[in-house]
């Protein structure tokens, strides 16, 4: 063979060899990743075309397959969407998917590995795939009275409410607002789902098809002050020690001094810890976070979850401590200011880990994962994400949080006959914008069942009227009574 020839022949083997090595790659170990993929019209197309299982609450579907009369075959309907849509996202044919329909998309779609003998057994009967069910955590009533309260406050409300089991971690409420209506994109009509996406994310600056809850993070104000006091409790500091109050705080470094709200002395130029977690004394907490160190703030930050990626259900933004810090902005950051942002649901853990004696639990909104014969192919396994604080200072965070109800800024979360722990906050974003405004609680103090967190991004009511307590506590109360049953 002379070499021209014997060089093409090589060349025709090297580039066959690369044909069957990528066809081996795409079709055998990319597979998996290239099915899952929303982004996959023909794989997305094929779902269209089989019926998706439910997702369920409370035992009934919130989104569910039903014939669609075209070519496609089904068409995903959500009922009470704008309740749930932050938590189900969104499935379209076009536009792939959000939300649990995207994080449980193989159980739903029934591509799943635990399916192949049902997908088997459809074969073999000829008959086309079907998906399995998934059951969420979500308390019906809460989500409902989350909803109910950011609705009752007037004008374009943005803000979010979690509320958790403590005990467990299970998500019993996640509501978002703004939110939006995924039947408009779930429609097999390309121009009508085109227009609708359009509206829904280029042309929309409220943001609606975020999820509020566990998407964004915000300076969380004064409902920080719970990790500062927890640090405080957990080096030598008592409910019951003396600390800096007054008026106004020197920031080391800088000519610039750190004020409570209204000009307030918090009582005098000593008071207790549990005074200053009652008025909520920014001075007696910037000069705390000082005396403990940029260090010992953060750390027992992260034992609570921030600067932490620990929830993979839904999309989440990854809370934030910030690890290099001068005095003055260790002061601030005491505060919930200066570089700390947390989600509703961050904050929500704070609350909730307080409330389990201290031990934080992984966040979960899934419960159980159904073949389409309802047997149980998962179901969800509590666990300890972090044990943040010992369950004596635990208990001593809580009965500090419970005078922060009877006698400081939180009374609005008061209820008959139950003892509730809670703390109020609020926190500057820009001048240009109004404060936000929080409240975290949770109940039964002594034997608690329901953590949560309320976060009021924006409402139309005056600026020297915003305040944790009065817009966000009536939410929180109803949620917790919601849970509860008073």
């Amino acid at each position: 063979m002379n070499k021209p020839i014997r060089t093409l022949a090589v060349g025709c083997f090297a580039l066959f060899a690369m044909l069957l090595i990528n066809l081996n790659y795409v079709q055998v170990l990319r597979a998996g990743d290239l099915n899952d993929d929303s982004a996959n019209k023909r794989v997305r197309d094929a779902e269209c075309s089989r019926e998706r299982g439910a997702i369920l609450v409370g035992g009934d579907p919130v989104a569910r397959s039903v014939p669609s009369n075209d070519n496609l075959k089904f068409v995903r309907k959500f009922t009470k969407p704008e309740l749930y849509a932050p938590v189900t996202g969104y499935f379209s044919c076009i536009y792939g998917t959000s939300g649990i329909e995207s994080s449980e998309n193989a159980v739903l779609s029934g591509s799943d590995e635990r399916l192949f003998v049902n997908r088997v057994i459809d074969m073999v009967g000829n008959k086309q795939p079907k998906g399995g069910s998934v059951l969420l955590t979500i308390d019906p009533r809460a989500q409902q009275a989350a909803l109910d309260g950011l609705n009752r406050l007037p004008g374009d409300t943005r803000g979010a409410v979690v509320a958790l089991d403590p005990t467990k971690g299970a998500i019993l409420a996640m509501v978002s607002k703004p939110t939006y209506d995924p039947n408009f994109i779930a429609t097999h009509d390309t121009s009508v789902a085109e227009a609708n996406w359009k509206r829904l994310t280029t042309d929309d600056p409220m943001k609606k098809m975020t999820n509020r809850a566990s998407q964004e993070i915000y300076p969380p104000g004064s409902t920080f002050k719970l990790v500062v006091a927890a640090a405080a409790l957990s080096n030598g500091y008592s409910p019951d020690s003396t600390v800096k109050g007054g008026t106004t705080l020197d920031l080391p470094q800088s000519s610039a001094t750190l004020t409570n709200e209204g000009g307030s002395d918090c009582g005098g130029s000593e008071i207790t810890l549990t005074q200053a977690l009652a008025v909520s004394c920014n001075v007696s907490f910037g000069d705390l976070g000082l005396k403990l160190g940029a260090q010992t703030l953060q750390d027992q930050a992260e034992k609570f979850g921030f600067n932490e990626d620990y929830f993979d259900q839904l999309s989440s933004a990854e809370s934030r401590f910030p690890t290099e810090m001068d005095e003055p902005s260790t002061a601030l950051s005491s505060i919930g200011q200066f570089d700390v942002a947390a989600s509703p649901l961050q904050m929500a853990m704070v609350t909730a880990g307080i409330a389990n004696g201290g031990a934080v639990m992984r966040p979960y909104v899934v419960q159980e994962v159904r073949s389409p014969g309802l047997d149980v192919l998962d179901e969800a396994d509590p666990e300890v994400l972090h044990q943040a604080i010992s369950g004596s200072v635990a208990d001593e965070l809580t009965q500090m949080m419970v005078e922060v109800v009877e006698t400081g800024t939180a009374d609005e979360v008061k209820m008959p006959g139950i003892s509730v722990a809670g703390k109020t906050g609020t926190a500057n974003s820009s001048e240009e914008k109004s404060p936000y405004a929080w409240m975290v609680s949770f109940a039964p103090a002594d034997d608690p069942q329901v953590a949560v967190a309320v976060f009021i991004e924006q409402t139309d009511v005056p600026r020297p009227d915003i305040s944790g307590g009065g817009l966000a506590g009536p939410i929180a109360k109803g949620v917790m009574q919601a849970v509860i049953g008073r």
